[in-house]
Formats: C-alpha cells, sequence, structure tokens
C-alpha cells in the first residue's frame, strides 16, 4: 500500500508541476500511467488490407489500431508526447522480430512529408525505427535502421483519403538515392529489408515504399507496423517478444 501510494503521491506532484495526464485513460499524473503501461502489450499478427495492394508484402503489425495504442500513437504525433516513442519502438520491434529469419534485418521508414514534422517536432516513424533496431539488437537480433527513402514534394495528407485517393495520391511518391543504396549494400551485403509504417490502413503507403526499393534492386521481405485498423483481416501469429 505505502508503495501504491507513493506512485499516487508521485503522479499529483507532476500534475500540479505539469498539468500532465495519462494519454488514455486521463488520470492525472504522466502521460501514461502505471495502469496502462502495464497494459501495453504488442502482439504481432499479419494485418492485410482489404482489398490487397497488388504484389503487396507480408504486413505484420502489433496491435489493432484501437483504444490504448490508438491514444498513444495520436498523444506521440499530434500533441508531440515524444517521450511515448519509446512505446512504439517497442510495437515496430515486436513486429520486426516476427519477420526475422537467418539474416539481419535493416529497418527502413517511410518518410514522412517535411511539413508534417516541421509541425509535429518530430518524424514518429523514423524516430521509433531508429530505437526499434537498438531494442532488436539489445534482444540479440541482428538488426539495423537505414532511412533509405526520400519523398517527392506535392504529396498531400493520407487523413480522409479513399484507397483510391490514397494510391493516387502516392503514386511514384519514394525514391531510393542509389548512393544510399550502395553504402548499406557495403556494410550488410546479406540483410532482409523491411518497411516500417506507424499504421497499416489501405497499405497504399507501404506498396508505394516497397515499389521504390524494388525498383533499385533492393528486395523487400515485409512490413512492419506499429497497428493496423480493425477492418483489416488478421491471421493471427505467436507474439516474438523482444
Amino acid at each position: 500500500m505505502l508503495r501504491c501510494d507513493a506512485y499516487v503521491l508521485l503522479d499529483s506532484c507532476l500534475d500540479l508541476l505539469w498539468g500532465s495526464a495519462c494519454v488514455h485513460c486521463g488520470r492525472a499524473g504522466r502521460v501514461l500511467c502505471r495502469e496502462c503501461s502495464e497494459a501495453l502489450a504488442p502482439v504481432p499478427a499479419e494485418h492485410w488490407p482489404s482489398p490487397v495492394p497488388a504484389g503487396l508484402v507480408r504486413p505484420i503489425a502489433s496491435a489493432a489500431y484501437e483504444g490504448l495504442i490508438r491514444d498513444v500513437v495520436l498523444a506521440t504525433k499530434e500533441r508531440r508526447q515524444h517521450q511515448l516513442v519509446s512505446v512504439l519502438a517497442a510495437y515496430v520491434a515486436a513486429a520486426a522480430a516476427a519477420h526475422q529469419g537467418a539474416r539481419p534485418v535493416v529497418l527502413v521508414p517511410v518518410p514522412s512529408r517535411a511539413v508534417t514534422v516541421s509541425e509535429r517536432g518530430l518524424d514518429t516513424t523514423a524516430a521509433a525505427a531508429r530505437r526499434a533496431a537498438g531494442l532488436l539488437r539489445r534482444a540479440g537480433l541482428p538488426a539495423s535502421y537505414a532511412p533509405l527513402l526520400t519523398l517527392r514534394g506535392g504529396v498531400a495528407d493520407q487523413a480522409g483519403l479513399t484507397a483510391v485517393q490514397r494510391a493516387a495520391n502516392l503514386d511514384r511518391a519514394f525514391t531510393c538515392p542509389a548512393h544510399r543504396v550502395r553504402a548499406l549494400a557495403a556494410r550488410l551485403p546479406a540483410a532482409h529489408v523491411l518497411i516500417c509504417d506507424d499504421v497499416i490502413t489501405t497499405g497504399a503507403t507501404a506498396r508505394e515504399a516497397q515499389r521504390a526499393l524494388e525498383a533499385v534492386g533492393m528486395p523487400v521481405k515485409g512490413i512492419a507496423a506499429i497497428a493496423a485498423t480493425q477492418k483489416r483481416k488478421t491471421l493471427g501469429l505467436p507474439c516474438l517478444g523482444v
């Protein structure tokens, strides 16, 4: 009881000083209270969009995009709660670990629009992928982070677009500079490339990232995402903790 009371007292002091509250349950104190933090449990599973973009590689996400993890994603991106990137990284790492084979993995984040990064103060997908690579290495799984993709100008925000509109908006949106590929190939001649995304919705973003990588001779093994929207068809996989 004393320990619990001390925790409550600490959270009350934090709320008094900064006015913070849990992003999910609203409890005063930390941005993620102890109960909500303990409820976090990535469960990697295949999440295929419906319809599936032609040729899409195997997509694995660590949660359905709802409830607690949805609130964490939105708080990180929209409310600049950047301390929660570590949570997102754990979910990316779990999804990547489910793809793990004999080769090292290379985590390639889907790039964000420059205006979005400026508004949010952080490229959350890239930051989560970078930390996820570190988590995998600490778990004994060989992993690297490689921001290979660039985004052309003129791409609109995907929010609110239909599947057809998303595909048109992202047509030839990504490129993969040759010098980045050569540098990666020299460092890791045999590795599995995984595209890292935050939320799988229609699969259009991941499919365009896959196209750009394959266009320069970089085969893609799969997609590792934080979460996927619930309307997707799901095939369960055992959770591989990291």
